[in-house]
């Protein structure tokens, strides 16, 4: 976990090196080597201590170890000796080849002694003592530069690393293959599995070592992969620069596990795939699942994280997908709540796992709801009480011991048959058999009692600019939770924008329903706010007269009744959204006029007693707050 150590000093060495290097890359890749370089010199050290032997920097390249540059007096000649240091280490037979061909063409752009010499004290802040500080320092530098978030390259918090390895379990003789490997996370977590127990003979560590494969198109990710190994006890890491998606070379390798979080991003006009692939996309999530199912072994498991997009998504290639993953390679899904990849994004995704044994002679898949996973799900990610982990691997293990599971509340088992009948689709709600109660009243849809449902459109679009002044233009932002209308969160649009914008001019009555982002905001027209338009965010319902009272609609729409169905139907990443036509078939119960009015007023004057409490509250919390001054001024 990024601590805030690791984020200062590479705060203040790109700080330090903005000046001097303005290209964010060059950043990465002078911050990185020297990481690495001075991690070299930790272990050294710690090799001193130990056995009073160093590793690397021995004989002719004891002078250049990071340590002794970092106290050499002089700043001309510390830069001097890093610089040397830099090229004889490429070459040195102390250092091992892996490190060697990480240093090929290292070097320093500027010739600035006295910045260098304060880059070097912030680098030499950090210290090796936890194979985590290398990947997070990196993890954080890339999301710094805005890289990561580019690439989809989005660390994985170690309890979510160790929650998949936990499931797949690992062992000393399997295979084993990260195609997206980072700076080999899940790699290690396998071994660290695997030899939990002690019990493994050297020859037993050789082959676990060598068993162990990763892949990754970024040369600064391989380059870290294999610093990370090898300070793990492995020799010779296998780690490899490659294109997963469109190099075919290692096409024919099978694994008995495979473990990733791959990229989700795809660039625009998407990815260009070699042609072995059984689906036919070009999207970066959907091509990574069909690689995991193509290189298992026949009896090979697999445990990887995805976008919230893929398991819902209509679109050929994704249901092809699905339905490939539940003939004979999907078992489980377990849903992970936003936030659990922040600070890089707050990315909705699921772990989707595979058994390719288990699942030919299981006709179910499970479904495992994580609300919490021990840390908080804003910026800060502290550590919390809440951890649903643990019991989500029990859960998981029980069901393929055979052993029901149905007492779990966050626990559902769905048929196959019956998620083919639903498009395939892998969303947990759309399975979920809610308690009904039979209404009295006819049920119809929200289109049957509507003139018009209809949406806006952001001026911006149209090459209109937001004024000071003019016509109110609504958002979301502006109307809060019990629907009432917030004039200081208005925009303004000019007379000729909202002439352009005529579907979207609002009308008394009018009733607008946030279908993008935070559902449930609803709202009522009135002419205070007139002339007013709106956006695509908000859907515009215009009821018919003399059906339906639009205080009663609004009611409805804002009710768990409406919110429930919505959840189910809800698609997207990055912010959920609700078709228009998903709108207007969404069925609401329809009373008498009379009833309608009776309905509203009671839950007005019910809205109106909580409001007059929460003033009471907090005046209650006010003459509190000021009890002790009043005391101690008096």
């Amino acid at each position: 976990m990024l601590d805030s150590r690791t984020k200062q000093t590479i705060d203040n060495a790109c700080d330090t090196l903005v000046g001097k290097v303005p290209s964010p890359q060059t950043q990465v890749d002078i911050i990185t080597t020297a990481l690495i370089y001075k991690f070299m010199d930790d272990m050294d050290l710690d090799g001193l201590e130990l056995s009073d032997k160093r590793t690397f920097f021995v004989g002719d390249l004891e002078p250049y170890a990071f340590s002794t540059i970092v106290n050499t007096k002089g700043n001309q000649e510390r830069m001097n000796l890093y610089l040397t240091g830099l090229e004889k280490v490429q070459t040195a037979k102390s250092v091992p080849e892996l490190f060697r061909r990480i240093f090929k063409e290292a070097m320093i752009p500027f010739r600035d002694p006295t910045t260098f010499a304060l880059f070097l004290k912030e680098i030499n802040e950090l210290k090796y003592d936890d194979s985590e500080t290398l990947g997070d320092a990196f993890e954080y530098l890339l999301n710094k530069m805005a890289t990561a978030k580019n690439a989809g390259q989005f660390r994985t918090p170690r309890n979510i690393i160790d929650f998949i390895v936990d499931v797949v379990k690992p062992t000393k003789d399997d295979t084993i293959l990260d195609p997206a490997c980072g700076t080999a996370g899940f790699l290690i977590s396998a071994y660290k599995h695997i030899t939990s127990g002690g019990k493994l003979t050297p020859d037993e560590l050789k082959r676990v070592t060598n068993s162990i494969v990763g892949l990754d198109i970024d040369p600064t990710m391989v380059k870290l992969s294999l610093v990370n190994l090898y300070l793990h006890k492995f020799e010779q890491p296998n780690i490899y620069e490659y294109d997963t998606l469109s190099n075919d070379t290692r096409w024919g390798d099978r694994y008995d596990v495979i473990l990733a979080n791959p990229p989700f991003m795809t660039p625009k006009g998407g990815i260009t795939p070699h042609k072995r692939f059984a689906i036919n996309a070009n999207r970066s999530e959907v091509l990574f699942a069909d690689y995991f199912m193509e290189h298992l072994t026949i009896n090979g498991r697999a445990g990887f994280v995805v976008p919230e997009g893929i398991i819902f998504q209509t679109a050929n290639a994704y249901k092809e997908l699905r339905k490939m993953m539940l003939d004979g390679f999907l078992y489980a899904v377990v849903s992970l709540p936003s936030g659990v990849f922040n600070p890089y994004a707050g990315v909705k995704t699921s772990i989707l796992f595979f058994d390719r044994a288990f699942a030919k002679t299981n006709d179910n898949i499970l479904f495992v709801r994580v609300d919490n996973d021990g840390f908080s799900l804003g910026a800060q990610r502290t550590p919390i009480k809440q951890n649903d982990l643990p019991e989500a691997l029990k859960i998981i293990n029980e069901y393929r011991d055979g052993k029901d599971v149905s007492g779990y509340e966050r626990a559902m088992v769905v048929s196959k048959e019956r998620i083919a009948e639903n498009n395939y689709d892998l969303t947990a709600a759309k399975y979920i058999e809610k308690e009904t109660r039979e209404c009295k009243y006819e049920m119809v849809k929200l289109e049957d009692v509507t003139e018009i449902i209809t949406k806006g459109t952001t001026p911006t679009t149209l090459g209109y600019q937001f004024v000071d002044d003019g016509v109110n233009f609504i958002k979301i932002e502006s109307i809060n939770d019990s629907g009432v209308f917030i004039p200081s969160k208005f925009q303004h649009i000019t007379n000729d924008c909202n002439n352009k914008l005529k579907r979207s001019q609002l009308q008394e009555n009018d009733i607008l329903f946030s279908i993008a982002g935070a559902f449930g905001r609803v709202g009522v027209v009135n002419k205070d706010i007139l002339p007013a338009n709106t956006n695509q965010a908000l859907a515009i319902i215009r009821l018919k007269n003399q059906i339906v009272l639009p205080k009663y609609i609004a009611t409805v729409l804002k009710s768990s009744f409406i919110l429930d169905k919505i959840s189910a139907l809800k698609v997207g990443v990055a912010q959920f959204n609700i078709s228009l036509t998903q709108v207007a078939n969404l069925e609401i119960p329809l009373p008498p006029l009379d009833v309608q009015q009776q309905i509203v007023d009671e839950i007005e004057n019910k809205q109106s007693a909580i409001n007059h409490a929460r003033e009471i509250i907090k005046n209650l919390e006010r003459e509190r707050d000021n009890i002790l001054p009043a005391f101690l001024t008096a």
